[in-house]
């Protein structure tokens, strides 16, 4: 399948469980190599099911994925804020952090505070690297099975992977107990209002009693060896569930019985998580920006600020009190989409920040954005401008999320 499920022992690696050629391109419709480039793809085990229902594919991350289905990215971006859509995620990378000393080695490579999660309860954290740059985000739960399981992103699973490796070797050569485990289940998400209707079917249990980043293993419609987490990318109340990769096809047909359930693309996830205000690594966040930079700080456990003792500690605890030159913000502007790189201008027309997401929101009928400004124009109101085809709209800094998210926390 997607990954070798090893216990890394210095051979840990990826295995390619088939491949085909593609001509890539981005969710957000810009060209990400030479046309006349061919790149090899891997394929999730949901790959030929995409296909068979429309699913129109492309490269994303080294691996071919569905952009959107029949149903127009709009269409499908409004199912979820108010139905119930089903995302493949299996691209992601899931790992399992074994031994006693589990805990702490996470803790030597990322800011949360792991230590102090319950059982089964996980929270967004960072890699960092020594000068305070953010190397990928995940998401770590800490289970009652004996494991962290960790889910981080595919366009950092090589990178990912060789960091934790080489952690994992300098813990094991001090004498610590953590081995890791990289797997291979398929991920699929399934979010908006309609999820816990169409879920609770399926499960034994009371799916009220899963709260946002709580999460359980159970059967899932009779399938074993599921774990089900309450979270997602889109801002809706959802769930993603890691399944054994020969039953998520049979999973998602029991899930799409439903007929408010329907397949939804990477188009859709990336207009509804920048409607929701969260980051994409390597658009929004990479190894040159640090938490505070991208207001990220919540992500920094207290007692890891005090002690200081997680990678970049040093430059990014000052920056909280200090501050920083530059802040990730949310922008609000009319007239034509702002993308990816487009200038920033002060009302004087003077360079202040560039953007690094936007789209025409489909639920706010605006264009959205986010980028890093100046800091002294991050506060909100502030009225600025945008360059978009050497044309300079006004645009002006906002809130974020730009549409109330809809976490359930039990209440």
């Amino acid at each position: 399948m997607m990954l070798a499920r090893v216990f890394a022992n210095g051979l840990g690696h990826r295995v390619l469980r088939e491949s085909t050629r593609t001509v890539g391109f981005g969710v957000t419709g810009r060209q990400d190599r030479q046309a006349s480039s061919e790149v090899v793809t891997k394929n999730t085990q949901l790959h030929d099911f995409h296909k068979a229902q429309g699913g129109k594919m492309v490269e994303f991350a080294g691996w071919s994925m569905p952009v959107q289905y029949k149903d127009s990215h709009i269409t499908s971006h409004m199912h979820t804020r108010e139905h119930c859509s089903i995302f493949d995620v299996s691209h992601m990378l899931q790992t399992k952090v074994y031994g006693k000393d589990r805990v702490k080695f996470m803790e030597s490579l990322i800011i949360g505070d792991v230590a102090e999660l319950k059982d089964n309860q996980g929270t967004l954290s960072l890699f960092t690297n020594a000068k305070g740059g953010i190397m990928d985000d995940l998401i770590v739960t800490k289970t009652d099975q004996g494991y962290l399981y960790v889910v981080s992103n595919a366009g950092c699973a090589d990178k990912d992977s060789a960091h934790m490796l080489a952690r994992m070797h300098e813990f094991k050569s001090a004498g610590h107990d953590v081995d890791l485990e990289f797997m291979e289940e398929s991920l699929i998400a399934v979010q908006g209002p309609s999820m816990a209707r169409v879920l609770q079917k399926g499960v034994g249990d009371d799916l009220t009693k899963l709260t946002f980043m709580s999460s359980v293993l159970t059967p899932v419609f009779g399938i074993q060896g599921c774990r089900v987490t309450r979270c997602g990318y889109t801002g809706e109340d959802g769930v993603e569930i890691s399944v054994p990769g020969a039953d998520v096809v049979l999973l998602t047909k029991k899930l799409l019985a439903d007929s408010e359930v329907k397949l939804a693309g990477l188009g859709a996830r990336d207009s509804l998580r920048l409607e929701a205000g969260l980051c994409l690594y390597g658009n929004d966040i990479d190894e040159t920006t640090t938490p505070v930079e991208a207001t990220l700080v919540w992500t920094i456990g207290k007692r890891r600020r005090q002690a200081r003792d997680f990678p970049g500690a040093d430059i990014i605890v000052p920056q909280i009190k200090a501050k920083t030159q530059r802040k990730r913000v949310g922008l609000i502007s009319s007239g034509p989409p702002v993308r990816q790189h487009t200038p920033i201008l002060s009302y004087d027309g003077r360079a202040i920040g560039e953007v690094t997401s936007g789209c025409p929101s489909p639920c706010l009928k605006q264009n959205i954005a986010m980028g890093y400004v100046e800091a002294g124009f991050s506060k909100v109101g502030t009225p600025i401008q945008v360059e978009v085809r050497k044309k300079t709209i006004p645009a002006v800094v906002c809130k974020m999320p730009f549409v109330p998210t809809k976490y359930y926390t039990g209440q």
